[in-house]
């Protein structure tokens, strides 16, 4: 059995996330409106009936997120997919769609909640009123783009699929001043995620790195799952949501409808009530039948290990989906280069951006072409360190 206490709870608007209070359950609507706006509406319409407590957008543009050098995961693949850039085309939504499904959230008694996956849309994304905002699990060493949405001065998760420990310890370090508006969740980024990699012990594991809210982003295929992360101890649940788990695109097979996902946050909050009794100093159900389904639930949870790891199912999201330092513009051999040439897009493998530091000020060892990730192979050695911080030049951290 996994339980941990927090100091103090969060808040998403007036709402605690604690373990003393039911999961905070996201309708993470994604991409699975196809690029319409009515959709879109459509599916915030659906998700509050389903008694969620908050819906989540994406904020993108294809060209902004994705380089040259970009190619496809394989669940992108195998879901029909050809081309990187022309499927994130198809599946933006402008600023003003996303304002009018903000206002259609608020009007239906559920939050708004965004993530934003480029630094320049962040001042954009700014003026809607989001209830919170989160980054995608690649992002966890988007320094930048982390510090820059601190800076909003709203609440922040933070999923952190496909990440080691000390990469997790690191972000909360860039973070330290805002951790009381802070969370992070617990995720295996492989679409869909099979249930004996769940890693629902993982979510123990961030506790042991983390005093905030720990949440589990769930990507595996049922509803029951919902039920053992919450006894497990997220305190936030995310499950990507559609009108048609059959319509084609590359999240729809991975995510539930409206009545599975209704069955999906009343199992939750049953496998929080079933922590409950447990954290109850050994306190017994109140029947028999209660305690038989309390001892079911924990024997579904205790083969989990209580360790955050990296799992090879998740190895071609990271690589594919994690950001780089890339060059806004033609570098020629010998310039120096000032933050006017560089930008942040995917694939990996490139230098990292929480590394950008390091790359500001140092010359080119060779050309580098417009929209190509910067390798550490391009730069000359520093003459001194730059210490500065990559957002801001400076060392200050953002409270």
């Amino acid at each position: 059995m996994f339980t941990f206490a927090l100091p103090f709870p969060m808040h998403i608007s007036s709402r605690p996330i604690s373990p003393d209070h039911p999961p905070y359950v996201i309708a993470e609507l994604g991409v699975n409106h196809d690029g319409s706006p009515e959709r879109a509406l459509e599916l915030v319409e659906r998700a509050a009936s389903a008694g969620v407590d908050a819906v989540k957008f994406q904020y993108f543009r294809a060209e902004m997120l994705m380089s040259g050098a970009s190619r496809l995961a394989g669940y992108q693949a195998e879901a029909g997919e050809r081309d990187p850039i022309q499927m994130l085309r198809r599946l933006e939504l402008s600023i003003d769609a996303l304002d009018a499904c903000v206002k259609r959230a608020h009007a239906l008694g559920v939050h708004a909640i965004v993530t934003v996956f480029s630094l320049p849309l962040v001042p954009l994304a700014a003026k809607l009123p989001w209830d919170a905002y989160k980054t995608a699990s690649p992002d966890i060493v988007h320094r930048p783009l982390l510090e820059a949405l601190c800076a909003l001065n709203k609440p922040l998760i933070i999923s952190t699929g496909a990440s080691e420990p000390h990469e997790i310890t690191r972000a909360l370090g860039w973070l330290s001043g805002a951790r009381h508006r802070t969370a992070i969740l617990q995720c295996v980024s492989s679409y869909p995620t099979p249930m004996d990699s769940a890693e629902l012990g993982g979510i123990a594991a961030l506790a042991d790195l983390f005093d905030g809210p720990i949440g589990y982003s769930d990507h595996t295929p049922g509803e029951r799952s919902g039920m053992l992360a919450a006894a497990a101890g997220a305190t936030i649940l995310e499950k990507h949501f559609t009108h048609d788990v059959g319509a084609q695109g590359p999240d729809h097979a991975a995510s539930l409808e409206a009545l599975p996902m209704r069955r999906y946050a009343d199992g939750a909050r049953l496998g929080w009530q079933t922590l409950q009794r447990a954290r109850s100093t050994g306190a017994r159900a109140i029947d028999e039948r209660h305690q038989r389904f309390d001892d079911g639930v924990m024997r579904e949870i205790a083969p989990f290990e209580r360790i955050k790891r990296v799992l090879d199912i998740e190895r071609d999201v990271r690589s594919v989906s994690r950001q780089s330092i890339v060059a806004a513009r033609a570098i020629a051999p010998g310039q120096v280069v000032v933050p006017a040439d560089v930008c942040f897009k995917r694939p990996g493998g490139g230098i990292a951006p929480f590394e950008l530091a390091s790359v500001l000020g140092r010359r080119t060892t060779r050309a580098v072409a417009p929209d190509a990730p910067i390798q550490h192979d391009d730069l000359a050695p520093a003459a001194t360190p730059n210490l500065g911080s990559p957002a801001t030049g400076s060392n200050a951290k953002i409270a």
